[in-house]
């Protein structure tokens, strides 16, 4: 077992596909297929099963995986240590919130590959239930999700604040004229596991909606569409519809203070070894929120 061979099996893991790999290695699938293979007769287990959409995990692949992350993060390390070359490189598996990824991460990524233009980032979109499984069983270095988290195997640092607002199509110049429209408000969510659409869910039932009649969509850019196309509700952060194409077309609703403001943490694995790329990352958000106080 061999750092190349476990840098093989990683990209493997986190694409899901022999070929999405070898492009990404810039090698051959042949290369890729037989360096897992001599790895698998190595350990003496079977790494990946195949299926009609690629390769998936074995559960002794998945006990791997989070000592090849660490292996790589840790000969990372000593590279930079060690090496006269100092620029920071790699690869970050970034997730977000879609919100998050809409109104906050552009400055915040132009800022970093500015600096570190040797790390090549993927991001992936998702709800906070999901992106917080993704970042503990280490599918994802690291992810920005709505807190507060309280979860043993995460550490987290504040990101941003958000002020959450209710979002109305724009004929309805008081949130009392739409619930009071009909019984059952229409609410425009993302799927189980969005913690804004648990705020949303607790808010309607402090007004005495427990019954809501729902639509879930899988992108942002869909739940503000049908907002203000006047089908339904929903709640959002503010920076993201001060973005908004369709703003004029929405109207924007204060909540009280316990429903106004949530931050967004970025988390990361407790017993994971951070990459360079990564402690850069994580500086910045720390220098960034510092200067937003």
């Amino acid at each position: 077992m061999n750092a190349h061979d476990l840098n093989i099996f990683a990209t493997a893991a986190r694409l899901g596909s022999i070929t999405k790999a070898a492009k990404s290695l810039a090698t051959v699938q042949s290369n890729v297929t037989t360096r897992i293979r001599l790895l698998e007769e190595d350990l003496g287990v079977p790494l990946f099963k195949r299926n009609h959409h690629g390769i998936s995990l074995t559960p002794k692949g998945h006990e791997l995986l989070p000592y090849a992350h660490q292996i790589l993060a840790l000969m990372d390390h000593a590279r930079q240590t060690v090496s006269n070359k100092k620029e920071i490189g790699g690869v970050l598996r970034i997730g977000s919130l879609q919100s998050t990824a809409s109104a906050r991460l552009p400055d915040l990524l132009k800022d970093y590959v500015a600096k570190y233009k040797k790390v090549d980032i993927a991001v992936e979109t998702g709800t906070a239930a999901e992106l917080i499984e993704k970042v503990s069983d280490y599918s994802l270095d690291g992810a920005f999700v709505a807190g507060p988290t309280d979860h043993p195997e995460l550490d987290s640092v504040l990101a941003f604040v958000e002020e959450l607002v209710l979002v109305t199509p724009a004929a309805y110049r008081h949130i009392d004229d739409y619930l009071k429209a009909g019984p059952m408000p229409k609410v425009l969510v993302f799927k189980l596991g969005c913690f804004y659409r648990e705020k949303l869910e607790r808010y309607l039932s402090s007004e005495g909606f427990a019954m809501l009649n729902q639509m879930e969509f899988g992108t942002l850019d869909g739940i503000i569409g049908c907002v203000a196309a006047g089908i339904g509700i929903t709640i959002l952060p503010r920076s993201v519809l001060e973005r908004s194409a369709r703003r004029k077309d929405l109207r924007i609703h204060t909540l009280g203070k316990d429903y106004r403001h949530v931050e967004t943490l970025f988390i990361t694995h407790k017993m994971k070894v951070r990459s360079s790329s990564m402690e850069k990352l994580i500086e910045l958000i720390v220098a960034r929120r510092r200067l937003a106080r």
